[in-house]
Parts: structure tokens; C-alpha cells; sequence
């Protein structure tokens, strides 16, 4: 359930073009455009979610 959570989160986020979220490494990459968003707007679409989150390059 975690991941479709966090996926839809995610997925609601103006700008946002693609989402691959794998349960096993507790991993999201997102696709998105970043004149239409940020990456603040996403971890808090997940926190939101109850699925704090953090970036990682």
C-alpha cells in the first residue's frame, strides 16, 4: 500500500510527468518540471501523504 500512497501523492503534484516507486529500496524517481514545481512541493505531497521524505541525487 505504501508505495501506491506515495505514488499518487506524488502523482498529483502540478508538474509532475512520471513516478517509479520501488517498496524494496524505499526509493521514488520522479520526473517532473521544474518551472511548474519543486522539489520542496514533493517531499511535502509525500509528508502530507504520512510519508516523509528526502532527496537524494
Amino acid at each position: 500500500a505504501c508505495p501506491i500512497t506515495v505514488k499518487k501523492a506524488i502523482s498529483k503534484v502540478d508538474g509532475v510527468s512520471k513516478v517509479d516507486v520501488t517498496f524494496e529500496t524505499r526509493e521514488a524517481v520522479v520526473t517532473f518540471d521544474d518551472a511548474k514545481t519543486s522539489v520542496q512541493k514533493l517531499t511535502k505531497a509525500t509528508e502530507d501523504a504520512g510519508y516523509p521524505s528526502s532527496v537524494k541525487n
